[in-house]
Parts: C-alpha cells; sequence; structure tokens
C-alpha cells in the first residue's frame, strides 16, 4: 500500500514539474554576431524584459555566432518553424521582402535622424511588413550605422580606386549593383567565411560598419577604412509566422514590446560602439579615410535611374527622400 502510496505521490510530482515548465513558453532566437555585440546585447535585455512582462510566462533562448547557421539558413528555419526568431540585415531579408531592396540603395538617408524617422514610422512599417508574405514577420529595427569601405592594400580616396577590386558583398543585388557602379567587383561570400577570404586574397576587401569590422577582427588584415557611407542598412528583428500564429495574443503583445524596447536600448548601445570600434582599429595600425562623398554619390546616380520603372521601389525612394 505504501509502494502505491509512493508511485501515486511520485506521478503527482512529476505532473505538476510538466505543468510548470509547460507553462513557461520558450522563443528560440538565433543570430550571426557575437556576444560582444550591440544586438545580441539587446536581445538579452529583451529576454530579460520579455520575462519580466510576462509574470514568467515566456523567455528568450539565444543562440549566437552562427550556431545554428548563416542569416539566410536562419530565414529558412524560421519559415519551416524549426527556429522562432533571428536577426538579419536588410541586405539578406531583400531576398524574402523585395521592399527591402529600397535600403540597398546608395546615399538614400541624410543622416541617422532621417533614417530613424523612416524607420519608426509608417514607411518603415510597410517595409517591416512586407515578408509576412513568405512567412517572415519583422518586429522592429536595430541600427547597423552605414556601411564602408575597408581594403587589404589600397586605400580607396575615390571611387577609382575601387576599379579591379574583388569586394566582399551580401548576397543582396542591390549591393552588388552599387559595388559594379563605383567600379568594383562584387564578391557575395558568407560573413563567417570572410576573414578567411580576405586572409588568403580571394577579395580584396569589404564593406560593413564600424563595430562589424572591429568586432570581426577584419582590421588585423585590412589597414585601410575609407568612410564614405554609402548605405545605411538596418538589422531586423523577425519570427517565423509560424511562430508567431502559435502566440495568445497576449503572448503577442508582450514580445513586441519587449521588441521594441530593446530598440532604444540597443541603439545607445551602438552608438558608443561605434565611437569604440574606431578608436581600437585606429590604435592596431588602420588608416581611417573620409573621403569626399559627393564623388561617390555621383557614380551611383544610375542606380536611382534603374528603379524608375520599380512603381513600387521608386515610390518608397521618393517618399523616403521626401519625409522631413
Amino acid at each position: 500500500m505504501q509502494k502505491i502510496k509512493f508511485i501515486t505521490l511520485l506521478i503527482a510530482v512529476l505532473l505538476v514539474g510538466c505543468s510548470e515548465v509547460n507553462k513557461t513558453k520558450t522563443i528560440k532566437i538565433a543570430h550571426g554576431l557575437n556576444i560582444e555585440h550591440s544586438v545580441h546585447k539587446a536581445m538579452v535585455e529583451m529576454g530579460a524584459d520579455l520575462e519580466k512582462r510576462s509574470g514568467g510566462k515566456m523567455k528568450l533562448e539565444i543562440y549566437p555566432s552562427q550556431q545554428l547557421g548563416s542569416e539566410r539558413e536562419c530565414l529558412e528555419l524560421l519559415q519551416i518553424g524549426s527556429l522562432d526568431m533571428t536577426k538579419v540585415s536588410v541586405g539578406v531579408m531583400e531576398n524574402f521582402a523585395p521592399k527591402m531592396k529600397v535600403f540597398g540603395v546608395p546615399f538614400l538617408f541624410r543622416d541617422r535622424q532621417h533614417s530613424f524617422d523612416v524607420l519608426d514610422g509608417p514607411i518603415g512599417k510597410e517595409i517591416l511588413d512586407d515578408g509576412e508574405q513568405y512567412w517572415l514577420k519583422g518586429l522592429a529595427y536595430y541600427d547597423a550605422g552605414s556601411r564602408s569601405f575597408y581594403t587589404k592594400n589600397k586605400p580607396i580616396n575615390t571611387p577609382s580606386d575601387l576599379t579591379g577590386l574583388k569586394v566582399r558583398v551580401m548576397e543582396s543585388v542591390t549591393a552588388i549593383d552599387m559595388v559594379k557602379a563605383l567600379g568594383g567587383s562584387a564578391t557575395p561570400i558568407s560573413w563567417g567565411e570572410l576573414y578567411t577570404s580576405l586572409q588568403q586574397g580571394v577579395v580584396d576587401g569589404a564593406e560593413n560598419n564600424p563595430p562589424s569590422f572591429y568586432l570581426s577582427r577584419h582590421y588585423e588584415v585590412c589597414k585601410y577604412y575609407s568612410l564614405d557611407e554609402h548605405t545605411v542598412l538596418p538589422d531586423v528583428l523577425v519570427i517565423g509566422t509560424e511562430s508567431w500564429n502559435k502566440l495568445t495574443q497576449q503572448e503577442q503583445e508582450w514580445l513586441q514590446a519587449s521588441a521594441d524596447k530593446s530598440v532604444n536600448y540597443q541603439r545607445k548601445l551602438w552608438l558608443e560602439a561605434e565611437e569604440e570600434a574606431l578608436h581600437e582599429v585606429e590604435k592596431a595600425g588602420v588608416t581611417i579615410i573620409r573621403p569626399d562623398k559627393t564623388l561617390f554619390q555621383d557614380k551611383v546616380k544610375s542606380i536611382y535611374k534603374g528603379y524608375e520603372n520599380d512603381k513600387v521601389i521608386n515610390s518608397l525612394i521618393n517618399q523616403i527622400l521626401e519625409t522631413k
């Protein structure tokens, strides 16, 4: 009799344990950056806020540093429901949300505040929603600053300095078109393979923002950084629609609110990270170049003309340029 009571009690304890576990909904999120990056730190903050906001009913489980694959691979995992959330650059996301191609148009934003006004407003929301037709729901934009060229053996002072150089770009049509317009040879390579590709001479350089240049340690190979700031490509926080639809309305509201709150935190960290990155790479022997941006702007006018027949992108370009 005592044995039966013990077994009954044990089963009851196990069932209660399972029920407690089931009360917490775990959202798995992966990204390709290291844990020192502002995006990862913002995700940690988002997770803490989500757990607090939901009273422990929801939490984030973060997989950094490409543990679950490249940005494109993570998006594909979201589409089939094998992963819940990820962070991708709009340069990669444009392959799944066509309206995001507009961010690849060079020299589109006047300054940082102009980009925030667009991203946080109705234009940004319209573009963010475009991925839902491909089972990818955008939740928010993280700041990724401006992208500039860095090279191994040759400083980039004018567009003509890019002639004949192989420049790594993301898998983005607009990025490829931009480098071609400036005279370089665009070479798509995954982020995880870039350090070795630079070392081995597969490419002569790349383009990215200061924190990425610094944290990737690409400055160990590339000793010239030309701040032409050709594009502002924000990062996008994305959830698969399959995962999103499994959440209750209340859970969706908690997750969206925590994501929104993490944006302001990330933007603050990003500014600090930019300053630190430029200071550290210069200290490590990198020559920082501040070229005449108008020379680069003149060379990419053909890209704007190329979108004149694309009603959707051309309309977005004009809306963004007209945003005060």
